[in-house]
């Protein structure tokens, strides 16, 4: 039988219970050891806290004898020193300490049998300065000791009791048992508090986690305006909240972006198609003959269609995974020259000037390069030329400008084309390097001309970031539009 996979939540449970269990476990352990083993030591502090009298019979007996050495050789004088009677214990205060009376030694009959040693005569001993023992039982560790002094006050010895080995006394053993039994109660109620509070914890950190689960799940669905509301529990799950949301975001974004190149692409295709049905059909019908007019209009409408396709394969194959182009050191002025001297006649035809501006020619002359792909810089600048031709009125002029700027970086060749009126609203202005967009409101094209792709700019603003240059759309002051294209020159350019 296969056993149902735990959640995330239960198993941070189970985690967080079984760490408290096996703190709890060790807990409980520990302080049952530590009582066991600390009972008998505390018990032997006890016992010879309470035997002030044998600690002053050991001091008087030291005074009389001078010594230890009595002690040691004769085992009766210290089973007479701990057999308990009335001692007149030493004043404190102003009185003189009496003399203690001499001991009396206990006359042993030869042959008699001593008599019986109880449990604390084998715990209690004496040990002199040095640490030797001197009668009864050796220290042992963990044993209690009281200090024995001189009339001085130096130090002449201890008086040891070692701990039980096991509880005598019912009175022990009960107290023993009361003390177990409360440890084992207060494990058993905090086991249950941890579990409590494990399962509390669980379930409030990991809520998110399943808002975030229901969340992506109902963006899987396709419900892309879905959100997560944000929570302020965590740091962490916030930022994680944030995050999704934003991604929930940017994917709707290109799912309304998607849908409108499609429908842009469909509105752009339809146009020439539309128009070149209606002509063979006005020649079908007989409403049209198919003269040399007939066939030019709809040569227009087929090359509007090839160009229309070969800047959308241009524009997505930029945008793509396509591998980068051969780059190498171009003077971009020269591009920029040979592209308006291929663009003359045209302009000449439509009645707008194309004009350079004489820093243009000046900085011509200079050796400045730039790390690009001549051929996709010429092609920017065609596409450039070929919008302000587009979009500007007859008589009207295209003036073409360059600078560098050296502010302590690298310098960076910028170039201005300023045309004349139709201008761009300040709105529009953001939108013009979007694919298929075009400001018809305001921009229209120029008679006679079915207008381009929508996608030459959107071409050229790929190709300028990809050499690492930028590129900008703003109002001309001669009444049009003016683009700004800046591109990173190479320091040392080679001869």
């Amino acid at each position: 039988m296969q056993l149902p996979r735990l959640t995330l939540q239960g198993k941070a449970f189970a985690a967080l219970s079984a760490l408290l269990v096996v703190m709890l476990v060790l807990f409980v352990g520990f302080s049952l050891l530590g009582l066991q083993r600390g009972l008998g030591p505390y018990v032997a502090e006890v016992e010879l806290a309470r035997m002030d009298w044998l600690v002053f019979r050991l001091q008087a007996a030291y005074e009389q004898q001078g010594g230890w050495q009595t002690l040691r050789e004769q085992p009766g004088l210290w089973r007479e020193l701990r057999r308990p009677r009335n001692v007149q214990m030493p004043t404190f205060g102003p009185a003189p300490v009496p003399a203690p009376e001499p001991l009396l030694l206990p006359q042993v009959t030869p042959g008699t049998a001593p008599p019986p040693v109880d449990a604390l005569s084998r715990r209690l001993g004496v040990v002199d300065g040095q640490g030797r023992v001197v009668a009864g039982a050796a220290p042992v560790p963990g044993g209690a000791r009281t200090a024995l002094r001189d009339g001085e006050g130096r130090l002449i010895g201890h008086l040891v009791l070692a701990p039980l080995d096991g509880l005598e006394r019912d009175a022990d053993r009960a107290f023993l048992s009361k003390q177990l039994g409360f440890v084992v109660w207060s494990g058993v109620t905090g086991l249950a508090l941890a579990l409590l509070l494990s399962w509390w914890l669980a379930r409030r950190w990991l809520r998110p986690i399943d808002t975030l689960v229901t969340g992506a799940q109902a963006i899987a669905a396709g419900e892309l305006h879905t959100r997560v509301p944000e929570q302020a529990d965590s740091e962490e799950f916030a930022r994680l909240i944030h995050t999704f949301n934003a991604m929930a975001e940017q994917l709707a974004s290109v799912e309304a972006s998607r849908r409108q190149w499609i429908g842009d692409t469909a509105h752009e295709l339809r146009t020439p198609l539309a128009a070149m049905r209606a002509e063979i059909e006005a020649v079908q019908d007989g409403v049209r003959p198919f003269d040399e007019k007939t066939a030019r209009r709809l040569h227009r409408q087929v090359m509007r269609l090839i160009q229309l396709v070969g800047d959308l394969r241009a524009s997505v194959d930029m945008a793509g995974d396509q591998p980068p182009p051969v780059m190498s050191a171009v003077q971009p002025l020269a591009l920029l020259r040979e592209a308006m001297a291929g663009m003359q006649s045209r302009f000449d035809q439509t009645g707008v000037a194309l004009q350079a501006a004489p820093d243009l020619a000046t900085l011509a002359k200079q050796p400045l390069q730039v790390h690009g792909n001549a051929q996709q810089l010429h092609r920017v600048f065609l596409n450039l030329l070929e919008n302000s031709l587009r979009y500007t009125d007859p008589g009207g002029q295209l003036q073409v400008s360059a600078s560098v700027q050296r502010n302590g970086g690298p310098p960076r060749l910028t170039l201005r084309l300023d045309d004349t009126a139709p201008g761009v609203a300040p709105h529009e202005l953001p939108h013009l390097f979007e694919r298929l967009y075009r400001a018809e409101a305001s921009r229209r094209r120029a008679s006679g001309d079915l207008g381009g792709s929508g996608l030459g700019l959107a071409i050229c603003r790929t190709i300028v970031q990809a050499h690492g240059g930028q590129i900008e759309a703003s109002a001309s002051p001669l009444g049009g539009l003016r683009i700004t294209l800046t591109l990173p020159l190479l320091e040392n350019p080679s001869p």
